[in-house]
């Protein structure tokens, strides 16, 4: 059967925008079948698009067409209907609905097209397989709750855009077909065709023109911009993702951290009504550490590590003392009312630790008779009283200790107290925590490499006062770099950027990039630095993560309109694909034949 033609028909409202104040105007409404019922002479059907739901009723007695057209109407057709707007019936007013008060008394009714049964129900509360979801993802995105996480990302972006354009800044596009470059993740790598045997790579990130944008003297840009990491995956990563991208000339790490928080002040605001409390808590990345275990801590909730290195260096406890006397880390938390904990839980947490490196977790229960515990026996009364004060240990309690090298303990412990902090409930989806982590190390030795590598990216300055340090104790140097963390998650980092082209070389120097191998990959930049470049500094934010917890997702897939899955693929294209061999034949490439 043919579908109706729209014509001269123009919709006047969506169909969530209609409220009792519009009783007795003429509308015309447009979008998909939610739900048809037929009450017997009466038929109503449930009219859905992006803004809500409401409902029609169609009368034979009003117009006989459109009454038997709606008789034909099956769970997303599409539809338009005109009519009058009118009270609900008493006693069939729908509380839970936005226009739940009021329907549309149906005067004519079109059905712009017809659909097949779908493979799931669209609505809130039908549970899909990912994998449907992900194939069928037009299907997917007409679901309530997906519109409303891209309705907001909307808003989000409108907001950045709003605020930094107050603050001076300017919205500048940087290259998208790039070039490959060392350090971070892999480059995804674009034959070109007009170039034989040369490859362009995708942006991990617009850094280095950003960079060269201040050198031109634009002093504040910014840009919404995708960036693409070949990388692992995981719930909040994928190959393709969106930065708010930021620079700025003359300024100092606290000119940076002072602006940014005003943006995010503004974008929680908007999207949710949250005012943010400003300026917001600082801890240097030692701190953090020292405190959590991990320089992205969650701060929800206590938990605190505990250093009991001192306290157990001359214990009978050989596992202690021993890692004591190398130079490492023992340290512990204390679960408040833990105790109650079974031996599989303790089992558990032991596994869980092992996978940051750890070699196990010991483990005691403060019971009203002392430690229950098989690390008891080793320790005297004085020792037993002065590890529970430093714990602040109480009856039913648990406390768990892991001793290793620094960072094996740290990791491991610290990623203990973030698990337990989701188990326990004390990570409220509710509570917003942001922490500024400062300070960072500017490198690290790379035993396998033989050399030093960048902890964020070989463009970050270090502090001024440890820039002798490059010469005497590079290891030492600390950076001007700095991470916005909110409930556990980095969702923003950047640093202020090294300016004096002499600096910069002395980087690449001890990244084990040669002068060569620098003028080759990084020629463009150095030479801008030495034409009069600016201090400056910036930083990007994941727009995606922080969708994710302004939403409060539990995949980062929700707040993407067609994401990849986890192994980097798109279910709904079935990118990647083969391509012909005429194709391969133009850009020089021969593929190797798959291994048997």
């Amino acid at each position: 059967m043919q579908n109706d033609k729209l014509g001269s028909w123009k919709r006047t409202h969506r169909c969530g925008e209609l409220t009792a104040a519009l009783i007795g105007q003429e509308v015309c409404v447009m979008g998909w079948v939610q739900k048809r019922r037929d009450h017997g002479g009466l038929i109503f059907i449930d009219l859905r698009d992006r803004e809500g739901i409401v409902q029609l009723a169609l009368d034979p007695d009003r117009d006989a067409a459109s009454h038997k057209k709606a008789e034909q109407v099956r769970t997303e057709y599409v539809v338009a209907a005109s009519g009058t707007v009118s009270a609900r019936p008493e006693g069939t007013v729908n509380p839970r609905m936005k226009t739940g008060k009021i329907e549309i008394e149906v005067a004519e009714l079109l059905i712009l097209n017809r659909s097949e049964t779908p493979p799931f129900m669209i609505d809130e509360y039908t549970e899909v397989a990912e994998n449907i979801r992900l194939k069928y993802r037009y299907l997917d995105l007409r679901r309530p709750a997906l519109q409303r996480n891209l309705m907001m990302r909307h808003l989000v972006a409108k907001t950045v855009r709003t605020y930094l354009d107050s603050q001076g800044f300017l919205e500048v596009e940087t290259p998208v077909l790039t070039k490959s470059t060392p350090e971070g993740a892999r480059d995804y790598l674009v034959p070109s065709r007009v170039n034989p045997g040369n490859f362009y790579a995708l942006p991990q990130s617009p850094q280095l023109f950003k960079q060269l944008l201040m050198v031109s003297g634009f002093d504040r840009y910014f840009q919404i911009v995708k960036c693409f990491r070949d990388e692992d995956l995981r719930a909040d990563r994928q190959p393709e993702f969106t930065q708010i991208d930021c620079e700025m000339s003359f300024v100092k790490s606290d000119d940076v951290i002072a602006t940014m928080e005003g943006l995010i002040a503004a974008i929680f605001k908007e999207a949710i009504g949250l005012e943010v409390k400003l300026p917001m808590e600082r801890l240097t990345y030692a701190e953090a550490l020292r405190r959590f275990g991990v320089d992205n801590p969650d701060l929800r909730f206590d938990l605190e590590l505990v250093d009991l290195t001192a306290l157990v260096a001359d214990s009978q406890f050989k596992v202690f003392a021993e890692v004591a006397a190398g130079g490492g880390l023992v340290k512990a938390i204390n679960v408040k009312g833990g105790a109650d904990f079974s031996r599989k839980d303790l089992d558990g947490f032991t596994d869980f630790v092992k996978i940051y490196g750890a070699k196990g977790l010991a483990w005691v229960k403060v019971t009203q008779e002392g430690w229950q515990s098989p690390i008891a026996k080793f320790f005297t009364g004085d020792e037993l009283v002065s590890l529970n004060q430093a714990l602040s240990a109480e009856d039913g309690d648990l406390l768990l200790f892991v001793a290793d090298t620094a960072g094996v303990t740290n990791e491991a412990l610290g990623r203990l107290r973030g698990h337990l902090g989701q188990r326990l409930g004390l990570a409220s989806k509710d509570a917003y925590r942001f922490v500024w982590v400062t300070d960072f190390p500017l490198l690290e030795w790379d035993a396998e490499a033989k050399r030093y590598v960048a902890v964020h990216h070989p463009f970050t300055s270090p502090l001024e006062e440890d820039i002798p340090l490059l010469d005497s104790d590079p290891g030492k140097a600390r950076a001007q770099a700095y991470d916005l963390v909110l409930n556990g998650s980095e969702v923003g980092g950047g640093s202020v950027r090294i300016h004096d082209q002499a600096v910069q070389s002395r980087l690449f120097e001890l990244l084990g990039i040669g002068e060569q191998e620098a003028q080759l990959k990084f020629g463009f930049l150095l030479d801008a630095l030495s034409y009069g470049a600016p201090p400056h500094g910036g930083i990007a934010f994941g727009l995606d993560r922080l969708m994710m917890i302004l939403t409060a997702a539990d995949s980062i897939r929700d707040v993407i309109a067609f994401p990849k899955t986890q192994k980097a693929t798109c279910m709904l294209s079935d990118a990647p694909n083969a391509v012909d061999e005429k194709q391969l034949q133009e850009l020089g490439i021969r593929l190797r034949k798959k291994q048997e």
